[in-house]
């Protein structure tokens, strides 16, 4: 048999459930029968307006997986035929100008790897003796799944320097942003989760959120935020996690002076804000964007899940076929559960 079942991109809102060929494997790659391979905003972005990384059409989509090796490539040292694995989308050069500077989210050659919504995926050489991992016994297959979302967020914790007790404002309770409550909270935080969806803002109390704020009941979100802190003054730090401009701006609005912000969520290409000045620089505000994650990141993530630190089952809203995808995806776009296990 070399052929598989898959959801194929063929451009913006042109997703098609059909068979392809198994990926063939060559030197140090390896051959993965998906077992878990979960939905995330940026496949819905991918559907709905497409993606600089899938460039041929008819490629299989999806980058959030967990499977089984079933081949291995020649030189593929330290992996075994029916290895249980977990691997990210992608991995840098180690060569270029801001990998020498060990800015490695940076990396101008990133190598990514699409195709968790198939039957099967081919693993980089790259990719696979960098930024694989093999899942302990006692770990599900959808929860090790979860290692590419949660290596991003952790690069933006990290990024956000929190200290235990400070407030923290997080906008936007989707996968990310409750990754960032989970995380926020095991840094002793007190956190403040705002979303339009209850049911999300439900799960972020489920993970440790002290205050939620259900954006679409205020007036004005960012008094609501700033309500909540001594003396009106604003969260130590705040972290935008939906990718929207004006939650952009909105978010700048909710620090105190000498406050941290962390633009983290990925806006539509072209898009800009307005910041005033005047708050900038008099309240001597840091304001900076984390993109995706490294290495280090990947196994920071990975520790999380293995000693169960983060619970995982609070993000896999249900079981759906592969063959409906997009009804899964569309859901999330309606803001309906957090992630969905596509099974095979």
């Amino acid at each position: 048999m070399n052929k598989m079942k898959a959801q194929l991109f063929y451009g913006p809102g042109d997703v098609r459930f059909e068979e392809t060929d198994i990926p063939a494997v060559g030197p140090g790659e390896a051959l993965v029968k998906i077992k878990s391979a979960l939905t995330c905003g940026s496949d819905l972005k991918t559907y709905k307006r497409g993606h600089p990384t899938m460039i041929a059409e008819g490629s299989v989509f999806g980058h959030e997986w967990a499977g089984d090796i079933v081949e291995l490539g020649n030189g593929a040292d330290g992996f075994n035929i029916g290895d249980r694995i977990a691997a990210v989308n992608s991995v840098p050069c180690f060569k270029c100008y801001y990998c020498k500077l060990e800015r490695y989210s940076m990396c101008e050659n990133l190598v990514y790897n699409n195709g968790a919504y198939g039957q099967y995926i081919k693993v980089p050489a790259d990719i696979l003796s960098i930024n694989t991992l093999k899942i302990p016994g006692h770990i599900d297959y959808s929860a090790a799944a979860l290692l590419e979302p949660l290596a991003c967020a952790v690069h933006g914790i990290d990024e956000s320097d929190i200290s235990e007790g400070d407030m923290v404002a997080i906008n936007g309770a989707g996968p990310i942003g409750l990754f960032f409550t989970a995380l926020a909270k095991l840094k002793g935080a007190i956190v403040i989760s705002s979303d339009l969806s209850g049911e999300r803002l439900r799960a972020a109390k489920e993970l440790g959120a002290d205050f939620t704020i259900n954006a679409s009941e205020e007036d004005d979100q960012v008094r609501a935020v700033k309500d909540l802190t001594d003396g009106g003054r604003g969260v130590d730090v705040a972290i935008e996690a939906t990718g929207f401009p004006k939650v952009w701006e909105m978010t700048v609005l909710m620090a105190r002076k000498g406050g941290t912000v962390n633009l983290f969520g990925g806006c539509a290409s072209g898009t800009s804000i307005t910041l005033n000045t005047k708050l900038l620089h008099y309240s001597e505000l840091t304001i900076k964007g984390v993109y995706h994650h490294t290495p280090y990141y990947v196994r920071k993530a990975f520790k999380l899940i293995e000693k169960e630190l983060i619970d995982t089952s609070k993000f896999i809203t249900s079981n759906m076929p592969l063959d409906r995808l997009i009804e899964a995806l569309e859901l999330m776009g309606r803001q309906k559960g957090i992630k969905y296990n596509i099974t095979m």
